[in-house]
């Protein structure tokens, strides 16, 4: 029989968007169990039982899909030294192991609504090759709950984060939130232009980190008695399996709480395709499976993620090229530039004397990304930041040659790679 144990209630709340619902037992996995332990954590997006009220409290007052909103697979190494946290896109397109001919294909968060969280489960271990140790779903109230029973989280952010959808609405810095707030931040998806899935869940990786150190800091997990008691204090807002001991969830947080966020890593699996169109699904992801393939290697050979180049995405620039707005002093370099992906770029008037050297763009403080960006087009090109200056990037060629170089966008760079836990840490707030 399959194991019945949880994941520790300290991943419940931290790797959940969403109250930890009553969970049908699943069968035994057609899977061997691997080194380590692996973890599947879901949110559900369902809206039963809540009333009205609380849907406008919540920000959640849309029709839910009874389908898995956040999915994560976290693998715990068999030394215990070590987590890998991945999050998989809902909107994954995957197919159903259900025994039917011909077989159905679908968003992997469909699975939950087809057949629960038995098919939920079958469908993670059939598209990873890995065996599920540990099964656990969320939803909405029980993850404010169990926030506001932990004292609230930290969240951070280096621009002003606003969407209408979810209710956040914060400014650029450090703060400090409760259940509700947590919840907002979690589950937004429409936030400049960072928008979508990969924005949000490297978001709520963040999260997980930071919640992880805080309950650390705290000492919560420190002991077997602190760990006792945190499991028992969320217990009151969030429920698992019968058959999952207080002493197997202690021993779970007890080994997360001792790992320091350099032993944490956060990854989302690789996608080719963003906009993969099928009929009666819409939009839909399609992996990277030459890396997917590798990611789930690594997991099953008990190895991190953080560091193996089979798995990282290849080099490419941090911002969509033909979002920049550019203005360049030369009209060839111009053109080269439209050809290479820049195509807002627009020729401004030459100076009489060229400066000495390779090109220098010229660009407003906070806009390093896009600046970014185009050095990468110009190699060699000198990044200056002016105060007030607008959001054109401005581009002054020198007396050196110049080489433009296509510009490789790639989403997975910014939101997906594997990063480890430090990387994702906030400052602490004043």
């Amino acid at each position: 029989m399959r194991r019945r144990l949880h994941t520790s209630l300290v991943l419940l709340t931290a790797l959940a968007t969403l109250t930890l619902a009553p969970t049908a037992a699943h069968p035994a996995s057609a899977r061997p169990p691997g080194p380590g332990t692996n973890i599947l954590v879901v949110g559900i997006d369902s809206r039963a039982g809540l009333s009205k009220a609380e849907k406008n409290r919540l920000n959640v007052g849309g029709k839910g899909c009874n389908c898995t909103d956040v999915m994560m697979l976290v693998h715990l190494s068999a030394d215990e030294r070590r987590a890998s946290v991945v999050s998989i896109p809902r909107d994954s397109y995957v197919t159903y192991p259900e025994g039917r001919t011909p077989a159905r294909s679908g968003k992997i968060n469909g699975a939950y609504a087809i057949g629960g969280a038995p098919l939920t489960i079958r469908t993670v271990e059939s598209v990873t090759g890995l065996h599920v140790d540990h099964y656990l779903e969320t939803g909405f109230t029980g993850f404010e709950a169990a926030v506001n029973s932990l004292g609230g989280a930290v969240i951070c952010t280096d621009n002003p984060l606003k969407d209408v959808n979810s209710g956040l609405d914060v400014t650029a810095g450090v703060h400090e939130v409760d259940g509700r707030g947590s919840l907002r931040y979690v589950r937004a998806r429409h936030i400049g232009d960072n928008p979508g899935d990969l924005g949000r869940v490297r978001r709520q990786q963040r999260f997980v980190s930071d919640l992880l150190t805080r309950l650390t800091t705290r000492q919560a997990l420190s002991s077997p008695l602190a760990a006792a008691h945190t499991a028992q204090t969320l217990l009151k807002s969030v429920r698992t399996d019968p058959a999952t001991s207080l002493q197997d969830v202690v021993h779970l947080a007890r080994a997360l709480g001792r790992l320091t966020p350099r032993q944490r890593e956060f990854a989302t699996v690789p996608i080719s395709d963003f906009d993969h169109r099928v009929p009666g699904a819409g939009s839909t992801l399609l992996w990277d499976q030459p890396r997917v393939k590798a990611l789930w290697s690594a997991l099953a050979a008990d190895r991190p993620l953080t560091g193996d180049a089979r798995i990282q995405p290849p080099s490419g620039t941090p911002a969509r090229p033909e979002s920049l707005q550019v203005r360049v002093d030369d009209e060839a370099v111009a053109q080269k530039l439209r050809q290479a992906g820049f195509q807002r770029t627009a020729t401004s008037a030459a100076p009489a004397t060229r400066h000495a050297g390779p090109p220098v763009i010229r660009y407003a403080p906070g806009a390093l990304r896009g600046a970014t960006t185009l050095a990468t087009a110009l190699p060699g090109a000198r990044l200056t930041p002016v105060p007030g200056h607008d959001e054109t990037f401005d581009i002054a060629i020198g007396t050196a040659p110049v080489t433009v170089h296509p510009a490789h966008y790639d989403r997975n760079t910014i939101d997906g790679s594997p990063t480890p836990g430090h990387r994702l840490a906030c400052p602490p707030p004043r």
